[in-house]
């Protein structure tokens, strides 16, 4: 299915595959050359095959012949030339690193708009991923699904509610290109389900230096009912979400087979390609003729899990017949049991009847798992406690990388000039901000200030403009239409409000008391005024009601100039608010906001944030460089009538007074001191370049070494480490504790205790002395050392310790967990026993 080639001036005949380009087409130069080309078709679908599939023949041939812009172009191709070219920050860094490739899975990827088969902000995590993959040269391939018709856009009905549309997603206009073999034949991924065979064609799109690969099920060997599984991202009906995330697993780890791909590393972005472990662990158990069992433990020390979701009722959950129906094939190839399959994602192995869980497959499958936030980490170790009995939560085994943006991505227009200029004309500002400091600590507040001035007027046109559209679709009368030509003010402070709309977020939140922000915003001294946008999914009563809420009161006669609702959130919009909103609003609850990216792309523009302490929020606010909503207690809504006080505090009190007190030149010097601690110290920090620097650092290399170790070989680390872990399951309940004595000195305690180990080998074994986090006291881990063998016992031991302290020897108590140079513990061993008073 190869697509229409239109013939292009010679001048311009390098810009049709640079439109396939996801990474490259939508830089800040390129946009100019689309936007020059067709106007109206880029304006309207930020996309730039459209425009070349669109433009008038006349307008390419006047450009062709522009020699200023062919002179442009020439300089960008090359600079674009020498990026491919060059080894990235990963081979510059990692130069011997024995990584080849990472199979990124994701349900979404929010690269642009040119390709809508994305959400919300998991798909713009995803997106800005391989987007610095490919800045930074990480070999990273991703694996998605070709939607249909994606999610929804979203359109208001006159009194506010909203309505869904699915446009279809026409390949023929998307920048994707079938995955041909050889012989230039359309090769087809098969996944065997109960009693048929589905047929899934695989297309690419490409990321600059990154290939993205994705699956759909729209092939006409399928039935009318398979062609549509991958019809709608986040399908409604629980067989069609379970049919997708078969597709995504098992269909995306067998292109890796049929491109001869072998990644050292499986990263699945959220649970939802959690069967991808099972199909490579089976696909491994075939090729080295091992058992699922022993495959699995060698595999699942490449796999990576990240987890974002802050609550236990959001893993996708499955009923047990429903999986063992259509998963039957795949159960099949491991040669596991029903049963057995079944346990591999659920809390208790034994419970027939608890449903399967996603998340917890991708654990019991994965060699390393993180949060996406620091306090998200925290949140993650409890909700996955229940996996690791008699382990506290501070040793579950989830980390946590903070998420970032992608600058290049992110950045406006001026923003890149005032960067650009602060650091003396070098771009390399885009992967390191930080050499702009010097530069921005230099800048005066007046040039500052006119900057950030002129990147707010540049959004009030933008909102007016996208306002006109609106009304138009409605049909809204002439007045109306007028009108909002005019709404919002340059010169006014500027609130932002925009991300999917969901109870625990509260985007009406700010509404909590109508007329008090009524009266915020038509301040006759120091006006406000908000931008608002957020989609609610179709199935959300609740929060179309919020979206319905907010569209009514921005509707209202008496605030409609200081307040609009702009439908349809998309990227597009998300990067013109990011471009020029003042303070961006976010109150979700705490600690139910997993990262929140949204803020994040404030901080190369100078928009400040005003927040909850969640997600992100709670690791970056400090007063210098914006606010914070409420304090760190956690609630489930008992504490909204709080925040809500506090962000109106905070606004009347602090910001608005803040953005009106102006010195003798006009300029509010505490506001704009604010914005350039912001812009300086939080830019490098929240970007989507540190955060993969962190992943390959933290994940990728000791994921690729652990796989590596258990791999090569014949899998001999794999096939013994199966075999100390059936051994220490066996046994592990003999071990048991004898007498305990600790003695206090003048510089600590001094601890000593018995274990007999029963069945289990002494080396198999590490004693430890814990205290936990209390009364001030950090938490301690210390080994205990063995001294010797206990006279007249078999396999019985001393242990003892000394610990410089000054807490109470009651604090501390031994436990025995399993070691093994090779195991990840407690990840793929939760086995723990600790002494208890009765023991001794």
């Amino acid at each position: 299915m190869e697509r229409a080639q239109r013939p292009l001036p010679k001048p311009l005949r390098r810009l049709a595959p640079l439109a396939d380009d996801l990474r490259m087409s939508a830089s800040k130069t390129m946009a100019e050359v689309w936007r020059r080309l067709d106007p109206e078709a880029w304006d309207r679908t930020n996309n730039p095959l459209m425009v070349l599939q669109h433009a008038h023949q006349d307008r390419l041939r006047e450009a062709a012949h522009d020699k200023e812009l062919v002179a442009q172009l020439d300089d960008w191709f090359e600079r674009r030339k020498a990026f491919l070219a060059s080894p990235g920050w990963f081979r510059e860094s990692h130069p011997t690193a024995d990584l080849t490739a990472v199979a990124y899975f994701s349900m979404e990827f929010g690269l642009s708009e040119a390709l809508p088969i994305y959400s919300g902000g998991l798909g713009i995590l995803a997106g800005d991923h391989l987007k610095s993959a490919s800045d930074l040269g990480v070999p990273i391939v991703g694996i998605g699904l070709l939607y249909q018709q994606g999610y929804f856009r979203q359109v208001l009905g006159p009194d506010g509610t909203q309505l869904e549309a699915f446009p279809f997603n026409d390949p023929g206009s998307l920048p994707v290109s079938p995955l041909l073999d050889e012989d230039g034949r359309w090769p087809r991924i098969r996944l065997e389900l109960p009693g048929r065979t589905l047929y899934l064609r695989v297309w690419q799109a490409v990321v600059g230096r990154v290939t993205l690969y994705l699956l759909d099920s729209n092939h006409g060997l399928n039935s009318p009912w398979d062609r549509g599984i991958t019809a709608n991202l986040y399908a409604a009906g629980r067989e069609q979400r379970l049919l997708q995330e078969l597709v995504l697993g098992v269909g995306g780890w067998r292109i890796m087979q049929l491109l001869s791909l072998e990644p050292e590393v499986c990263h699945l972005n959220e649970g939802h390609a959690a069967f991808a472990v099972v199909a490579r662990a089976s696909a491994f158990a075939a090729h080295h003729g091992l058992s699922f069992e022993v495959a699995l433990r060698a595999t699942r020390a490449g796999n990576v899990f990240t987890t974002h979701t802050p609550v236990e009722a959001a893993f996708d959950r499955f009923d047990p017949a429903l999986v063992t129906r259509y998963a039957a094939p795949l159960i099949a190839e491991t040669g596991l049991s029903d049963r057995e399959f079944l346990a591999l994602g659920r809390r208790d192995p034994a419970d027939g009847g608890e449903p399967f869980n996603m998340a917890y497959l991708a654990m019991r499958g994965s060699g390393r798992a993180n949060g996406v936030a620091r306090l998200h980490g925290e949140v993650s170790r409890r909700l996955f406690a229940p996996l690791f009995p008699g382990w506290p939560h501070a040793d579950v085994p989830i980390t946590h990388v903070t998420n970032g943006v992608h600058l290049p991505t992110w950045h406006s227009e001026v923003a890149r000039t005032l960067w650009t200029d602060a650091s003396g004309g070098d771009r390399s500002w885009m992967r390191q901000p930080s050499v702009a400091t010097p530069g921005l600590q230099r800048l005066g507040a007046q040039q500052l200030w006119a900057y950030r001035t002129e990147a707010r007027a540049s959004l009030v046109a933008y909102v007016r403009e996208r306002v006109q559209r609106q009304a138009s679709r409605r049909d809204a009368v002439p007045a109306d239409v007028a009108q909002s030509r005019h709404v919002l003010d340059p010169n006014l402070l500027t609130l932002g409000f925009a991300r999917r709309f969901a109870g625990y977020k509260r985007p009406d939140l700010i509404l909590h008391d109508e007329e008090r922000f009524a009266r915020l915003l038509l301040d006759p001294s120091r006006p406000c005024q908000m931008v608002v946008a957020g989609k609610a999914h179709p199935d959300d009563a609740g929060g179309k009601a919020m979206v319905r809420r907010l569209a009514q009161f921005a509707a209202r006669a008496d605030v409609r100039s200081r307040i609009v609702f702009l439908e349809d959130y998309d990227m597009v919009l998300a990067q013109h608010l990011a471009a020029g909103v003042d303070v961006w609003i976010n109150n979700p609850r705490r600690p139910l906001e997993a990262c929140g990216t949204s803020g994040m792309k404030m901080l190369v523009n100078g928009g400040l944030n005003c927040s909850t302490l969640d997600g992100w929020w709670d690791e970056a606010y400090e007063p210098a460089v914006g606010w914070a909503i409420g304090g760190t207690r956690e609630h489930d809504g008992s504490g909204d009538d709080d925040d809500a006080e506090a962000l109106y505090g905070l606004l009347e009190q602090s910001i608005v007074p803040e953005f009106y007190t102006r010195d003798d030149d006009g300029i509010p010097s505490a506001w704009v001191e604010r914005v350039r601690a912001s812009m300086t110290g939080l830019t490098e920090r929240f970007s989507s370049d540190r955060m993969l620097r962190d992943y390959v650092e933290g994940s990728y290399l000791p994921a690729a070494r652990a796989y590596r170790a258990r791999a090569d070989g014949g899998a001999g680390v794999a096939l013994a480490l199966e075999q100390w872990a059936r051994d220490l399951g066996a046994s592990w309940s003999t071990i048991r504790f004898g007498s305990l004595s600790a003695h206090e000195g003048t510089d600590g305690v001094r601890i000593t205790v018995q274990v007999f180990l029963g069945d289990v080998h002494e080396s198999s074994v590490r004693v430890e002395l814990v205290a936990d986090a209390t009364e001030g006291y950090p938490r301690v881990v210390e080994p205990l050392t063995s001294t010797g063998p206990l006279a007249g016992i078999v396999n019985g031991y001393s242990y003892s310790a000394s610990v410089v302290t000054d807490r109470p020897v009651g604090h501390f108590t031994p436990r025995v967990i399993p070691t093994h140079v090779h195991a990840i513990v407690p990840l793929e061993a939760p086995l723990v026993t600790w002494w208890a008073p009765t023991d001794g």
